[in-house]
C-alpha cells in the first residue's frame, strides 16, 4: 500500500482562485493538479497512490468551523482520501472543535505556524497539544522555511526541540524532512526522537545523500512519504523514496506501512 501523508485540496469554487494566488505569493510556484478533490483522485490513479491524507489549515481564528465542516464532509465521499482538520491557535472554539473532529472520526489536525503567525513553542499552544494528546489525534506541522512566507520562521528545529516532550508522543509529524531547508539543525536536534518526518516537497531540494543520511540516523520507521500535492507531483514523491534504494522492508515502510500503522488503516 502506498499512502501520501501530505496533500492539499480546496472546495471546487475556491480552488480556481486559491491556487493562482498562493502560487504568485510563492514566486510563481508551479502546481500539478487543479487543487480539487477530483484532481487529487486523478493524480492518485496516475501515480499508484492508494490513499492520501488531505491536510487543511485554519488560517484565521474565525475559520475553524468552515474548515472542519468540509473535512468532516469528506469522510463520507471517498475512503481513499483521509481528511484532517485544523484549529487556529488564537480562536475561541479550538477546544470544542478538536472534540468535534475526534467525535466525527477525523484522525488528525494540521498546524501551519507561518500562516497562523504562532510559534510552535508559544505557551499558548501547550493546552492545545494536551487536548490533542488526550483525544488521541495525530498532529501534523509545517516545519521549517515556507517558500511563500517571509521570515521570521516560527517552526524551526530548535523550537520543536524545546517542546519535544510536550508534543503528542508517536503521534506528531513534522513535514518536509523535519524542517524545510534547515536540515542540518533537524539532524542535530531532532533525529532519533519520537517525531515522525514526512518527505514532502524535498525531492528537488535535498540531495539523495542527505536524505539517506537522515533516514539512517532517524530510522526508516519514523518516515512517511508525502508529496505536498498540488505543489509537487505524487508520482515524483513516490520515486524519490524508491530512488533511495533502501532495503525493501524500509522502502515499503516509508511508502505506506508506517502511515497505515499510524492511521490505523
Amino acid at each position: 500500500m502506498i499512502i501520501d501523508f501530505h496533500t492539499h485540496c480546496f472546495p471546487d469554487a475556491l480552488a480556481a482562485k486559491a491556487l493562482p494566488m498562493l502560487s504568485k505569493e510563492a514566486g510563481d510556484l508551479p502546481y500539478f493538479s487543479d487543487g480539487t478533490v477530483a484532481g487529487l483522485e486523478n493524480s492518485m490513479k496516475e501515480s499508484g497512490v492508494d490513499r492520501s491524507v488531505m491536510l487543511q489549515i485554519s488560517v484565521k481564528p474565525t475559520q475553524n468551523k468552515t474548515v472542519n465542516n468540509w473535512a468532516i464532509e469528506r469522510l463520507e465521499t471517498n475512503p481513499r482520501i483521509i481528511p484532517f482538520g485544523s484549529v487556529h491557535p488564537r480562536s475561541d472554539d479550538w477546544h470544542e472543535e478538536l472534540g468535534r473532529l475526534a467525535a466525527a472520526g477525523v484522525k488528525g489536525v494540521k498546524f501551519h505556524p507561518e500562516y497562523q503567525l504562532t510559534y510552535v513553542n508559544d505557551p499558548l499552544m501547550f493546552p492545545i497539544y494536551d487536548r490533542i494528546a488526550e483525544l488521541g489525534l495525530i498532529v501534523v506541522f509545517h516545519a521549517g522555511i515556507d517558500v511563500g512566507v517571509a521570515p521570521p520562521v516560527r517552526s524551526r528545529p530548535e523550537h520543536f526541540a524545546e517542546i519535544i516532550e510536550r508534543l503528542p508522543r508517536n503521534k506528531t509529524v513534522l513535514a518536509h524532512f523535519g524542517g524545510w531547508k534547515l536540515w542540518d539543525d533537524v539532524e542535530r536536534l531532532l533525529a532519533c526522537s519520537h517525531l515522525f518526518f514526512d518527505t514532502s516537497f524535498c525531492g528537488a531540494y535535498m540531495t539523495r545523500e542527505a536524505m539517506l543520511a537522515m533516514v539512517k540516523k532517524h530510522g526508516a520507521e519514523k518516515f512517511l512519504m508525502g508529496s505536498d500535492s498540488p505543489w509537487a507531483p505524487q508520482a515524483e514523491a513516490v520515486e524519490d523514496v524508491r530512488g533511495l534504494e533502501l532495503p525493501a522492508e524500509d522502502e515499503a515502510a516509508i511508502l505506506g506501512g508506517n502511515a497505515a500503522r499510524l492511521l490505523g488503516v
